[in-house]
């Protein structure tokens, strides 16, 4: 599998006031994203999410490190491969919905014709059709997101980067766009996505790499973060609540069947706070 996305010994500071004092706001991470996976990067504020984003979209330069996209340095044929949702779009609110992604598709090179119908497909794919023609002063803060994301895939491209792709969102409305986001990633596509909801990159990624102050305190495979070491749950079927000790000859005495045993298991959203507090 090819690295869409390949990010070594990456640093960025930024200066300010008379003096030149400076802040390290990304202090040699490293990570890569995998061609076809929803790779989640995670960490507080402040940590360095969205100045790795701007970065990877070109918006920014690293004072050192590389950063490669698709196997080179961003350049104009790179971004013309990615899409991308910010975390808090503002859009014009005269537009209609499908204005707004025309719009955009038009901005991306296509025709009049040709965007029309690229903008219907992606307003059809993040459920919007039905208010297509209503002003986004009109929409809410779901719908709004909607068409944010549906400008961001309106010109099929092969990296999606999402930051805070639920924010605001009821819980139906998240359970949606994770629907969509998975639809996105069958469909061929990479995502990188930047969330604080745990439980959305839990069920949506495969990878993900956490920042604190700047830097990489860990990354790898979700499952493999989330999996407890020399600890095992045993689900029995009709045990009896004193059963303790070598659970499968204990059960089987007891008119017990042990019906599976596997890797005890701890929410992202406690690994992410635990990892977090050991870095600080």
């Amino acid at each position: 599998m090819s690295s869409v996305i390949e990010i070594e010994n990456l640093k960025k500071y930024f200066r300010y006031g008379i003096r030149g004092i400076g802040i390290i706001a990304l202090d040699g991470i490293s990570f890569s994203v995998e061609d076809g996976e929803v790779f989640g990067l995670l960490g507080p504020n402040g940590a360095g999410k969205s100045t790795t984003i701007k970065i990877i979209l070109g918006l920014l330069r690293q004072n050192s490190g590389t950063c490669k996209v698709f196997g080179s340095p961003i350049g104009r044929r790179t971004k013309a491969s990615i899409g991308y949702l910010p975390e808090s779009p503002y859009f014009y609110k005269f537009l209609t919905g499908f204005e707004l992604v025309t719009f955009y598709a038009r901005l991306c090179g296509m025709g009049k014709s040709e965007a029309k119908t690229a903008a219907m497909n992606a307003i059809n794919l993040v459920g919007l059709d039905e208010a297509a023609d209503r002003p986004l002063s009109l929409y809410s803060k779901g719908m709004t997101q909607r068409a944010g994301l549906a400008q961001a895939v309106v010109h099929n491209p092969k990296l999606v980067i999402l930051d805070e792709p639920a924010s605001g969102l009821d819980p139906i409305g998240a359970s949606d766009m994770a629907d969509i986001i998975i639809r996105l990633r069958d469909s061929g596509k990479t995502v990188l996505l930047c969330s604080h909801m745990m439980s959305e990159v839990e069920k949506l990624c495969s990878r993900a790499a956490i920042l604190s102050r700047g830097k990489v305190v860990s990354t790898g495979r979700i499952d493999d973060m989330l999996t407890q070491k020399n600890r095992e749950i045993f689900e029995v079927e009709n045990a009896p609540a004193s059963m303790r000790e070598d659970v499968s000859r204990l059960a089987e005495s007891n008119g017990a069947k042990l019906v599976s045993a596997c890797p005890a298991r701890i929410s992202l959203d406690e690994y992410f706070r635990k990892t977090v507090e050991r870095n600080k």
